[in-house]
């Protein structure tokens, strides 16, 4: 089972191009949800359910977990017609993933499987055609760093309080870490652009864009028109240059645009979602660039999304905003 799409911070295709509806990710939710309870033919279901909402058409990811579901309910046909559909139709090459997903060892036997995983590969070989493998391989290497402090910044911070000389020392490495991370990308860059997924893989495209966000504000305004022109071209993620905007603008005092940007104040604590233009269509401008929700994106900071209470209150915290600036 891959994540579910509400929770992937990229733009991903549909099949033919579709654009998703909110009846359409109520149902993918839901499955999900049934999928974690380990009610695989609900979920399945569920699934089928949101493809017909939208004209039989889905995210990649979606006809994945679909699969997943097909398969632990005993169903494989259904499992290897959603498979086959990404793979025949957006070209999928994930090899590794499908061919370790235990969700989907019961179609191993399956004489349909081999044939699957072909072309699969073939897929694969396709996309890395013109791979630049030791840059990627450099570019992985940044992303794991990048990523690694990260990944453990809640355990340190539970288990020794968010004031303590163990969060600072955590702190103080994680941005020496990213102070390496950027000269190393800026070389890059300035070198060679902004690469895409082709040249340095999806993990290494990724890299590019989560040192960037995690660079000072000089050097995120001097590159966010390359990243800009590289999302024009396809070389960078509609939904990594959204978040590079909404940190952009917020460091400049300026409201977001698209709600990514979460706070929290130094005295209590609490989390608040960073100012935010227009709280109404939020979800429309996430939505064009292959967001999930606000209401769903806040859950992780156990916010709740009310767009007329929150521009209510929004005069008030920007004063506190700026008030914790002074």
């Amino acid at each position: 089972m891959r994540l579910p799409i509400t929770l992937v911070t990229a733009s991903l295709a549909l099949t033919a191009q579709a654009q998703s509806e909110p009846r359409y990710d109520a149902l993918v939710r839901e499955a999900y949800a049934l999928y974690q309870q380990k009610q695989f033919s609900e979920s399945a279901a569920r699934y089928s359910a949101a493809f017909e909402a939208l004209g039989w058409k889905g995210y990649s990811e979606d006809r994945y977990n679909a699969a997943c579901s097909w398969a632990l309910a005993g169903m494989p046909d259904s499992a290897f017609f959603n498979l086959q559909r990404i793979t025949d139709k957006l070209a999928y090459a994930d090899l590794k993933q499908i061919s370790g997903d235990p969700d989907l060892a019961s179609l191993h036997s399956d004489k349909r499987w081999a044939p699957l995983l072909d072309q699969v590969e073939a897929n694969k070989a396709r996309l890395e055609k013109n791979l630049d493998r030791g840059l990627a391989a450099r570019l992985d290497s940044i992303h794991d760093r990048d990523q690694a402090y990260r990944q453990i910044t809640h355990a340190v911070e539970e288990q020794f309080g968010r004031d303590s000389p163990e969060m600072r020392e955590h702190v103080r490495r994680m941005i020496a870490t990213d102070s390496t991370n950027l000269i190393a990308v800026r070389g890059i860059l300035d070198e060679r652009g902004w690469l895409g997924e082709d040249v340095v893989g999806r993990t290494g495209n990724s890299a590019l864009f989560l040192v960037m966000q995690h660079a000072d504000l000089a050097t995120q305004e001097h590159y966010l028109p390359m990243m800009r022109e590289a999302v024009r071209k396809g070389n960078a993620r509609g939904a990594d240059l959204a978040l590079l905007e909404d940190r952009v603008l917020m460091r400049q005092g300026k409201r977001q645009i698209y709600g990514s940007q979460v706070g929290r104040f130094p005295d209590t604590g609490e989390f608040y979602l960073s100012p935010l233009d227009d709280p109404e269509r939020v979800d429309k401008r996430r939505a064009e660039v292959g967001l999930q929700p606000l209401a769903e994106y806040l859950m992780h900071w156990d916010l709740k999304w009310d767009p007329r209470a929150y521009e209510a209150a929004l005069p008030a915290l920007e004063e506190r905003i700026k008030a914790m600036r002074r």
